[in-house]
């Protein structure tokens, strides 16, 4: 309850006296995609895919993002990122994870713009990306990465269209990675960093495994899960151990997955642990 001396104060306060930078979203969405083996003995190889949309206005007109737009009034960011990534790309992700704030007084040639980006994960099936809004055009790219030193190189294949990015990795600070790019022809504004700050923030939780469930239907085999998780940390295991690392959080079911010339595999499911 406020008192007397704190309405007044409120009253008399004016907050149009300070200057205010405008505030954005951007949300990284990753799914998995796949190339199905010509041999039937082998299995299906998955890879990360990134959703990025063609810019239809200026700045950067014609150039490629990340999904995004500006907070409206009495809006929060969470409302404000489903909000873009639903117009324009007609998709609805499951959830969003905040990745962090990108405030470089420079990042937007429009003006003064902070940008708080998101990380998504489309499951399952992979949606198809339908452009809307402000955006001429929305689709997947296969995505892979490679860090050599402190460089990190981003390669995104949409079609006929490649994107490659070179950023240097500057500090960490409080686990968090800071990057300077070096080259991004073809993406707009700072979201090289955005992306390289997500695909940070992807690979350190991936241990807990629950955002590697995200990727995949409720019932799946060992194999899928695993193949996902060697997809974010670019990495192969070997089965045993990675087998290990996992029954701990999943449970077998009594299906098996069933397909023309494969060997019947258990189905399992994400462990459900009770909230105390």
């Amino acid at each position: 309850m406020q008192d007397k001396a704190e309405e007044r104060y409120l009253s008399d306060y004016r907050i149009d006296k300070y200057e205010r930078p405008s505030v954005a979203v951007d949300i990284a969405a990753f799914s998995i995609s796949y190339d199905e083996a010509e041999n039937y003995k082998c299995d299906s190889r998955q890879r990360l895919s990134l959703l990025l949309i063609k810019r239809g206005e200026h700045p950067f007109k014609d150039m490629w993002a990340l999904p995004g737009g500006f907070l409206k009034k009495g809006e929060t960011l969470e409302a404000c990122a489903l909000r873009e990534i639903q117009a324009e790309c007609g998709i609805t992700p499951r959830a969003l994870m905040p990745v962090g704030m990108f405030s470089r007084p420079d990042r937007d040639p429009r003006g003064w713009i902070i940008s708080n980006a998101f990380v998504s994960v489309i499951g399952g099936e992979r949606a198809s990306a339908v452009s809307g809004d402000d955006a001429s055009d929305a689709r997947w790219f296969d995505f892979a990465y490679r860090k050599e030193g402190d460089m990190l190189y981003l390669d995104m294949i949409g079609g006929d269209i490649v994107i490659h990015s070179v950023l240097r990795q500057k500090t960490v600070r409080l686990g968090m990675a800071e990057y300077e790019i070096v080259d991004s022809d073809g993406l707009s504004f700072d979201h090289a960093c955005i992306i390289a700050a997500t695909l940070d923030r992807l690979r350190g939780v991936a241990d807990n495994f629950d955002i590697l469930f995200d990727f995949l239907p409720e019932l799946f085999t060992i194999s899928d899960l695993q193949r996902v998780y060697e997809a974010i940390l670019n990495t192969a295991l070997a089965p045993p151990n990675f087998r290990r690392k996992v029954l701990p959080y999943i449970e077998e079911t009594n299906e098996q997955a069933t397909g023309a010339g494969h060997r019947p595999a258990m189905l399992y499911r994400k462990k459900q642990t009770e909230l105390t």
